[in-house]
């Protein structure tokens, strides 16, 4: 990838604007509720803009691209299962989680099942979001190679550097108002593409001349099972992830909380056609470039210098973005449902430092698991993860929300552990076979279903 100095330009002063917006989002921070929920005082814009700011990462852009190249309109069930998610968050579960008063999925599940369910939350659940951080990271590193020309160390070391700026020093505050810059940016981006490379391909009679109907043009072209599962993930793991229940958390009321979910779910619903529009466009003419290339490759060869700067920016961020907030939402759980009980009772000052250094450390861990795979594909990364969340947090959280104190706390404790680690052991010793998501959410039902039978009547109370 050869970048003009119009490219440069436009794409450092891009990059220049959001270190300025991470900055200027330190300066809100001074305890350690603002750094995690904004001292619930924002907005439909801030809500919506973290979670956009983080769904809306590079594997609905880059990743999605790719995997358009490789087997065309299926790539679109991330953002289309992460859409449904969203929407359903705002409609049914966002006012019990604003009504709850806390600030994890750890603590709300605690609330219902007892002290042990807040470590076992935690747990089960920063390792799916985990993979999901390492996929935002594994589409970062080739734009960084091609933007700065760097090596492996060096590309790892600018993506750290950023994912700090984005959120080490502005937690929350620093996700939702980049965010909101980010999703302007992704929008323009992103329709200018879809424009050039439908028109490139010849409209819809165009497309159709260069791919068969079967499989590039249905939702299951891998197999039903395969796209079905890859669609339920994102609906299931969208809904039992910190990052974006965190969101809802720090609405200023109830229906900032449902309005910014809403409208971050409409948002996300169609932003994976352009990408498939563009990995399409690649597939006919680039058919031998690497798949993860497309659309870093489109955008240098098809738009003019200066926007493409300001569009390889907004890739760059879009994966930084992500990564910078599932970081947060690891960073949160493990800090204040493991570290702090650990430290007993810390004060806010400690807790401030040790949610932020927790973040650090998370994502210095991301980058280093993601050399082993810069090979693998994005989408898979994140599928694997979402289904880790949903598998061992979806169905407990989904009864804490709507039949609270309906299941006995120690059958919940085994769904929690026995789901998440049947989906990860299934992954493992079957590889090939059904995905583990269902194998996972089977096993956590059955155990959800033996904790209704012999239910213990247990009222939430937000000051347990």
């Amino acid at each position: 990838m050869q970048l003009s100095s119009e490219h440069l330009f436009s794409l450092i002063c891009t990059l220049l604007i959001v270190i300025g917006l991470g900055l200027y989002a330190a300066k809100k921070v001074k305890t350690a509720a603002d750094y995690a929920i904004g001292g619930q005082s924002t907005g439909v814009s801030i809500v919506a803009g973290t979670i956009i700011g983080t769904i809306l990462g590079g594997a609905s852009t880059v990743g999605t691209a790719q995997l358009a190249f490789t087997i065309g309109l299926s790539a679109w069930w991330f953002t289309l299962g992460a859409g449904i998610a969203l929407l359903l968050l705002g409609a049914f579960y966002a006012r019990p989680l604003r009504s709850s008063c806390l600030q994890t999925i750890p603590q709300f599940l605690v609330v219902n099942y007892g002290p042990a369910a807040g470590p076992l939350g935690s747990i089960t659940s920063s390792v799916g979001i985990f993979f999901s951080l390492v996929a935002n990271i594994l589409s970062a590193m080739p734009l960084v190679y091609a933007i700065f020309a760097l090596n492996s160390w060096q590309a790892a070391s600018v993506v750290f550097f950023l994912i700090v700026v984005y959120v080490f020093f502005g937690g929350l505050w620093g996700t939702g108002l980049v965010g909101v810059f980010k999703t302007v940016l992704i929008y323009v981006t992103l329709v200018t593409v879809a424009v050039l490379s439908y028109r490139g391909l010849g409209g819809i009679e165009g497309i159709k001349t260069c791919f068969p109907a079967y499989p590039w043009f249905s939702l299951f072209g891998r197999g039903f099972w395969i796209d079905f599962g890859s669609g339920l993930s994102l609906i299931v793991g969208t809904l039992s992830t910190q990052t974006y229940i965190q969101a809802v958390y720090a609405a200023k009321d109830v229906q900032a909380a449902r309005c910014g979910a809403i409208a971050a779910g409409l948002i996300a619903l169609p932003i994976g056609i352009p990408s498939i529009l563009v990995g399409l466009f690649m597939k006919v003419n680039h058919p031998t470039i690497n798949a993860i290339e497309a659309l870093p490759l489109f955008i240098l060869n098809y738009l003019p210098h200066w926007l493409g700067g300001i569009a390889l920016a907004t890739l760059l961020l879009a994966s930084i973005g992500s990564a910078a907030g599932l970081a947060l939402g690891v960073g949160t759980m493990l800090s204040r449902d493991i570290i702090g009980k650990i430290l007993k009772a810390p004060s806010d000052a400690i807790m401030l430092k040790v949610s932020r250094l927790t973040v650090l450390l998370i994502t210095l861990a991301a980058v280093m698991v993601t050399f082993g795979n810069l090979k693998s594909l994005v989408l898979e990364w994140n599928y694997l993860s979402m289904g880790l969340r949903g598998a061992g947090t979806f169905l407990p959280l989904t009864m804490a929300v709507f039949m609270p104190g309906r299941i006995n706390g120690f059958w919940a404790l085994w769904s929690m552990g026995a789901g998440a680690a049947t989906s990860l052991l299934w992954k493992i010793i079957i590889p090939d076979g059904i995905d583990p998501l269902y194998a996972g959410l089977i096993v956590c039902a059955l155990f959800i279903l033996i904790g209704y039978i012999r239910r213990q009547q247990r009222p939430v109370n937000c000051k347990e």
